[in-house]
């Protein structure tokens, strides 16, 4: 299809038929970006068979050309089912079956498997943004396919998409911030996380003891318990970033990963593959913090980071962000979660000089940790008039729900009084 200003929009059936350099290219360009948007992510997943067709994503990469320039690109996935997506609508796919509607195929503008808000459409500039939502829409219409998912989006994103009639539907997730109280004002940040994160108008944490300090006095006293535990179990960690985690420890972390997800019924969404493109093709992406006891590594937990900069002690650098991903353990030791999963990661975010600490879908017990609630948003189409018009009542219902949900979060924040 071709618009009046000579743009041109190509649908691609896979990453690898998407020019490397101009993909990261525009992606650089965009205001919210995050190192699961980069094309050697996106490549990994498809070529480990991680996200393919046969797990039920296959690729249809959308992209919009002026003569031979890149102006606007986003994944979109043909799905026939609703896993690993984070953002609910088995509801939806099961009313659409009583009534005899298919729901599946659907498309999905999304990071598989990753919960982590940023830009999904990539754009040169807001009306190149719009154009793309036009060409998946129109796409979406030709082909027949019901549904249309922008799965958390940025504030851009969310904007374009709303502008052509798609509904929005919000979530919440929990963020840790480096600042002090009175910068993590208790309301909801934007639709999606700004990555450079609000500025801080205070100090950043100087230490762990200094940010523990900050929090109230039970959740102190609480988050000191936990960790004396861990430690009196004998277990003690240490980290590595890049290309100083090692063959071993990728093959030790992957056990840990794929055994959480058996114990949980589940085969594990990555395979080994794609961890082993990740240290090859994104090495500093990667931050692995390793569990040991008598010698013995117990558990792992690994922490993406946005590689663009890095930060120091007393400063922070609002490019420096990280993202809890994936954890296991081979033994069992009270409360080594909280300190895998959290404890040892702020510690480095402070360390480091990280902006934001972003802890994954769900989990309200993050809070107790001074992880604070954020919204998210998706943009959704539906292509069926009567089922369009019940969804968006649903929405409108759910999302007084939201908004009800995250005052009653704010109303229990874990900080002391003052502070």
């Amino acid at each position: 299809m071709a618009e009046e200003n000579t743009i041109i929009a190509r649908v691609l059936a896979s990453p690898l038929d998407v020019d490397k350099a101009a993909w990261n290219a525009l992606l650089a360009r965009q205001p919210h970006p995050t190192p699961f948007m980069r094309h050697e992510y996106l490549a990994a997943l498809h070529t480990s068979n991680s996200a393919s067709e046969r797990t039920g994503w296959t690729p249809r990469f959308m992209t919009l050309w002026e003569a031979d320039e890149l102006v606007a690109a986003c994944p979109v996935y043909l799905k026939p089912h609703s896993y690993g997506e984070y953002v609910f609508d088995w509801a939806w796919a099961n009313a659409y079956e009583q009534h005899g509607v298919p729901y599946y195929p659907k498309a999905v503008v999304a990071v598989p498997f990753t919960p982590v808000p940023g830009s999904r459409l990539l754009a040169r500039d807001a009306p190149s943004r719009a154009l793309l939502v036009q060409a998946l829409r129109q796409w979406c219409e030709e082909g027949g396919i019901s549904s249309l998912h922008l799965l958390f989006a940025s504030d851009e994103d969310v904007q374009a998409s709303a502008a052509q009639g798609l509904m929005l539907r919000h979530t919440v997730q929990f963020h840790w911030k480096n600042a002090a109280p009175s910068v993590a004002a208790p309301v909801a940040l934007p639709a999606a996380a700004d990555e450079a994160g609000t500025p801080c108008k205070t100090r950043p944490f100087a230490s762990f003891d200094d940010f523990l300090a900050s929090l109230s006095q039970d959740k102190r006293k609480k988050i000191r318990q936990e960790r004396r535990r861990v430690a009196d179990a004998g277990v003690t960690f240490r980290w590595a970033r890049g290309r100083d985690i090692g063959t071993g420890d990728w093959d030790f972390f992957y056990q840990c990963y794929e055994r959480t997800y058996r114990e949980h019924g589940n085969p594990p969404y990555l395979t080994r593959a794609f961890f082993a493109a990740m240290a090859a093709e994104m090495p500093d992406t990667w931050l692995l913090f390793t569990a040991e006891r008598e010698g013995r590594p117990i558990a792992t937990s690994l922490i993406a980071i946005n590689d663009r900069a890095t930060g120091t002690l007393g400063e922070v650098n609002s490019n420096l962000v990280a993202y809890g991903r994936y954890w296991g353990a081979v033994e069992r030791v009270d409360c080594l979660h909280f300190e895998a999963c959290y404890y040892q990661p702020l510690d480095w975010c402070i360390a480091h000089g990280a902006v934001r600490f972003e802890g994954g879908a769900q989990g309200e017990h993050k809070m107790a940790r001074a992880l604070l609630p954020v919204q998210t948003t998706s943009a959704h189409w539906l292509a069926h008039p009567a089922f369009a018009d019940a969804v968006e009542r649903f929405l409108e219902r759910e999302g007084q729900g939201v908004n009800a949900y995250l005052e009653s979060l704010h109303a229990r924040l874990p900080f002391r009084q003052g502070g």
